[in-house]
């Protein structure tokens, strides 16, 4: 019942399908003790028929007190266990496939992330698993208990009238046959809703992250009017998707409900006709009034389930993805990094062809072209934040897409243009570089960073904190911090894009001669724009078009007055912009 098939279209562990097992087992015995229930209640309605017509023989007292305790037990215990299985489990489950989300998304390749924005991943965590949660524990257990009891009960009422049995039961298939047949329509509005609803996460996120650019440039209004369509359109998909599942559900259950009066009905024909007696009919009544309450709640539940469809597939689609994986050790002979022939695709763009450089190690190597030439794409296959998609690039002779990327990062050392920093204090922002480094060398390395000049304005110094993403630095100084956390962790390769983009003359000549000091010795890939920042490295490789242009020596390329390096530097000397 619970296969391979049925995890994926319920996004269930094995674990989660081993609870669902759990709580359709004990769902079944809660149905079946309740409706022992209604056995007593028969058992009690017989004896009293029995003395009205002066039969003695009947049931004592005690053994109907025996009877109503046996059931309490029963009913208590039975439903303690389905709680623990249907509930408890679940709950604890929930916690671990959150962890495995975040566990597959730490190591999915970057080019994943720039499919899927922050919103919709942050829906996915939250909003998605929130919807399954509900499912696995309220709907999957409760609903395939609901159906094999019943299929229990139905079979021994076929058993004692067939009759009886088709006026109680015919409205149950006709009810789920509706639902089933409702399953296109409610899932089409679960997308729009699903969509909608992402798109107003993504339009208060954004709203919020560029609020200071919205104020300089008085879009206040036309941005909150954006946000308020947006959020109208949500509102009114939902609407629209809860009035669709409320006709279903409703016509179903009235549906099933026909069942109570066409019951009475064939009843007393039979009664009259003298086929039964009325004790049977009362029998039935009983039965009635308990083996349609599990499917008013399950009615409900599938309705529920095929919008989960939709949860579950986006939770499929990130465990789907290929993650980056490799060998748990990393031992290149040396730190030479090398582009052999590789290329590189955004999806179908192409970004790099045929790329051959080597990265030597003791040198800088500096990579220039204009925006859009391949640079930034090149240090991260470097690093392996992304696969190359064709040739292959190694470090010391070792090929690093056979090598796990926690275990090859654990070499580099890594500067962006684009900085993250974390609500933490200066000191703990920068030891990120390398845990358990001490203070001393946290400072020391914050030093060589040209940290303390600004640092020491701050109320607390390096304990100070600097809120979301360092919200109260400058763009210099949240660079200068991501510097010195490289600085910390020493490591044999280093890369640096546009890592003195942000800071004033001064201060780069400060930061170049701390990175000239530091980083002798290892492999260090640049990339710049500025001709002061590549002009002391040691290899120019020049990119153009996704492909390389040129290489050689500053000094070489600089001579060749034909060289696209000759030509920028000239455009940079006369401060033009260079362009190709």
């Amino acid at each position: 019942m619970f296969g391979k098939a049925f995890q994926r279209k319920y996004a269930l562990t094995d674990q989660g399908a081993t609870n669902v097992r759990k709580g359709t087992f004990w769902t079944v015995i809660v149905n079946l003790v309740v409706m022992g229930g209604t056995g007593i209640l028969f058992l009690l309605m017989s004896t009293l028929m029995e003395k009205l017509s002066g039969d003695t023989k009947t049931v004592s007292v005690l053994v109907f007190i025996f009877l109503t305790l046996l059931f309490l037990v029963l009913s208590f215990v039975t439903h303690l266990q389905q709680y623990r299985c249907t509930y408890g489990l679940v709950y604890r489950e929930v916690k671990q496939v959150r962890l495995s989300l975040s566990e597959r998304l730490r190591k999915l390749p970057l080019g994943y992330f720039g499919k899927r924005d922050l919103a919709d991943l942050t829906e996915t965590l939250m909003g998605d698993v929130n919807r399954l949660e509900h499912v696995w524990s309220h709907c999957l257990g409760y609903l395939y208990g609901s159906f094999i009891s019943t299929m229990i009960i139905a079979a021994s009422l076929l058993f004692f009238d067939w009759r009886m049995a088709l006026a109680c039961l015919w409205g149950v298939p006709v009810a789920f046959i509706l639902l089933f047949g409702s399953r296109k329509a409610e899932k089409k509005n679960s997308e729009m809703s699903k969509a909608a609803a992402v798109q107003v996460s993504d339009g208060i996120q954004e709203t919020l992250e560029n609020l200071r650019e919205i104020r300089a440039t008085n879009q206040e209004d036309r941005f909150l009017k954006e946000l308020n369509d947006k959020i109208d359109r949500s509102e009114k998909t939902m609407i629209h998707g809860e009035m669709v599942t409320g006709l279903f559900v409703n016509a179903a259950s009235v549906i099933m409900r026909l069942g109570v009066a066409t019951t009475m009905l064939v009843g007393v024909r039979l009664i009259l006709s003298g086929q039964i007696t009325f004790m049977a009919l009362y029998m039935f009544l009983l039965v009635i009034t308990r083996i349609y309450a599990p499917f008013d709640q399950a009615l409900a539940l599938i309705a529920e389930m095929f919008v989960s469809q939709v949860s579950a597939s986006r939770l499929m689609e990130i465990h789907d993805t290929p993650v980056m994986d490799g060998a748990e050790v990393f031992q290149p002979k040396g730190h030479d990094i090398a582009f052999r022939h590789v290329s590189f695709a955004y999806d179908d763009r192409e970004v790099l062809k045929d790329v051959s450089f080597v990265a030597k190690e003791g040198e800088v190597t500096a990579l220039v072209g204009p925006s859009g030439s391949g640079k930034s794409t090149c240090a991260r296959l470097a690093a392996r934040l992304w696969d190359v998609s064709g040739g292959e690039i190694d470090v010391g002779g070792v090929n690093i897409a056979r090598v796990d990327p926690e275990v090859l990062l654990t070499d580099y050392s890594m500067v962006f243009q684009d900085v993250t920093l974390f609500d933490d204090t200066v000191m703990e922002n920068i030891r990120l570089g390398r845990r358990g480094a001490t203070d001393e060398e946290v400072l020391n390395a914050a030093r060589a960073a040209n940290c303390d000049e600004f640092v020491e304005r701050m109320p607390q110094g390096y304990m100070t904190p600097i809120g979301e993403n360092g919200a109260r630095l400058s763009g210099g100084e949240r660079q200068r911090i991501s510097i010195a956390r490289a600085l910390l962790k020493d490591a044999p390769i280093v890369l640096l894009d546009e890592a003195t983009a942000s800071l004033d003359v001064e201060n780069e000549s400060k930061i170049q001669g701390a990175l000239s000091r530091l980083l002798r010795g290892k492999t260090v890939l640049v990339i710049a724009h500025r001709m002061r920042t590549v002009e002391a490295a040691d290899h120019i490789v020049v990119l153009s078009g996704g492909r390389v242009a040129e290489e050689g020596t500053p000094g070489d390329l600089l001579r060749d007055e034909n060289s696209m390096f000759s030509r920028m530097a000239r455009l940079q000397a006369e401060g033009a912009v260079w362009k190709i």
